[in-house]
């Protein structure tokens, strides 16, 4: 069982092949694709073993990881936004008549929190011309609905009800929900983006984790995209120890084998080893990038537009 906390897919794999030296698991198929500035891992969780050691549920997770994302210029989000629009359209198929509704979880009063809200914001919506127009098809667009629910210390109401009531009442063909989740690797925090057919956890990044909404719930197919923003403090002090312990090996005259010891502890070993002596003190921080308002501004636009231009047959680039 996966137990360092990531919502990532692929990061559970890589803390599963890991532990057991390089094998592959049972109930999983991975495909990697190496594009110019871009990194796309595929993984296929196909039954309930799968589901068991990966702590996910079974379903396609497509990670992209790019640095571009990192950069706020026209080319480099130009870029980026094209990979994921390629990506969301294999996932969303070519059925114009479909009727989606786009879920923006998350908190908007909290930076790091916001990429649902200021992604659903920027979304090109629909459903109103639809119906004005008594319409049930078109060429260029699909019928497109979005809303932000907030979270329940706002609104005092589970997200997951809002949502179930919501799809009951407009009744559409599948529902995509973006989040911001949470990593365990630096290095993966807003450069990362994550598209899951199996639903998600509202909170669950931060081990607040409510309701599902997938398909179960709703009755309708769920499409979850997601951005890593924070990572726990166990986790930033495993990135920055190993940082540390390579120095001190580079440095060492012979006398390294100590710093060896430690720098070939396993992952989680080292993470329950950092976690229990941060939980005691109540000092198992959420962090984020101290840069994360002009981040999560990027890629809410990047999200955004990826999006309009999968639903939107007549979207072009801008």
């Amino acid at each position: 069982m996966i137990q360092i906390r990531t919502d990532l897919a692929v990061e559970a794999k890589e803390v599963y092949e890991e532990a057991q030296a390089g094998t592959s698991i049972p109930g999983v198929e991975v495909e990697n694709k190496e594009l110019e500035n871009c990194k796309v891992t595929k993984v296929e969780i196909i039954n309930e073993e799968g589901s068991k050691i990966m702590n996910k549920e079974i379903g396609k997770y497509i990670t992209l990881e790019s640095n571009l994302m990192k950069f706020d210029d026209d080319e480099s989000r130009e870029e980026i936004i094209e990979y994921l629009k390629d990506e969301l359209k294999e996932v969303l198929g070519d059925d114009k008549s479909k009727k989606t509704l786009v879920i923006g979880l998350g908190n908007w009063n909290i930076t790091s929190d916001a990429l649902g809200p200021k992604s659903v914001s920027k979304t090109l919506v629909t459903r109103h011309i639809f119906k004005n127009y008594n319409k049930d098809y078109d060429d260029d667009f699909s019928e497109v609905a979005g809303l932000s629910p907030g979270v329940m210390g706002i609104t005092g109401i589970e997200t997951s009800e809002i949502v179930k009531s919501l799809v009951d009442k407009i009744k559409p063909d599948r529902v995509i929900a973006i989040d911001a989740l949470a990593s365990r690797k630096m290095e993966r925090v807003n450069s990362t983006i994550q598209i899951a057919t199996s639903g998600i956890a509202p909170g669950g990044g931060i081990g607040n984790k409510r309701r599902s909404l997938n398909k179960e719930y709703l009755g309708v197919d769920v499409i979850a995209i997601g951005v890593p923003t924070v990572v726990d403090a166990a986790t930033l002090t495993i990135d920055v120890l190993d940082l540390a312990i390579d120095n001190l090996i580079a440095q060492s005259e012979g006398n390294e084998s100590f710093y060896n010891m430690l720098k070939n502890l396993k992952e989680d070993e080292k993470y329950h080893l950092i976690r229990e002596s941060l939980d005691p003190y109540d000092k198992n921080l959420i962090v984020t990038p101290k840069d994360i308002d002009e981040t999560i501004e990027n890629l809410s636009i990047i999200i955004s537009e990826g999006l309009n231009r999968s639903l939107h047959p007549g979207r072009v680039a801008k």
